[in-house]
This record gives structure tokens, sequence and C-alpha cells, in this order.
């Protein structure tokens, strides 16, 4: 998968935009869910997700990657948000 970073500059000034497709990721997390394949239990697997779901949380929340990965509130408040439901590979709760 690839991300694309496109500036834009506005009025305000500039705006940067990353996208990415993230189907394969979806496909491949709804068939693992679906298969069972949640991980050891000494290290389960709770979700996958593309990076850029991870970064738009950061920059929504105004916390660097290296506060969110430290902070495992920030983790579980993620993984729990409704909106990333589709890339979760645990089926409950973190």
């Amino acid at each position: 998968m690839t991300v694309k970073t496109e500036v834009h500059l506005v009025e305000q000034g500039l705006v940067i935009e990353r996208t990415e497709n993230v189907r394969d990721v979806l496909e491949l997390s709804k068939a693992m869910h679906n298969e069972g394949l949640h991980g050891h239990k000494d290290m389960p697997l709770y979700a996958n997700v593309p990076a850029v779901l991870i970064e738009d949380y950061c920059n929504r929340n105004g916390v660097t990657f290296a506060d969110f990965m430290g902070d495992q509130a920030h983790v579980r408040r993620f993984l729990n948000d409704p909106a990333i439901a589709h890339f979760r590979v645990w089926p409950g709760r973190v």
C-alpha cells in the first residue's frame, strides 16, 4: 500500500492531505477475524490498521506517534473506536 501525500496552497496557508487505499487491509482483517486468527493468548492480535488511521488519530488528538505508542489509554481508545471496527481482528473490546 502506498500513502499518497499532496500539499495544497489555500488562503490560510498549506494543507497537507495524506490518503491511502485501505481495501486490501480491510479485506485481510475481515478474513482473519472470520478465520479466528486472533493471535496467541500471550500476544493477541487486536487489529490490522493502516498507518494513516493512526496518523489521523494522532493529529485529531494532538499527540505524537511516540505519545500514542507510549500510552495504553490512547491505544485502547483508538482500538475501541467504532470508526475502525472493520479493521478489528480481535472479537471483543480491548
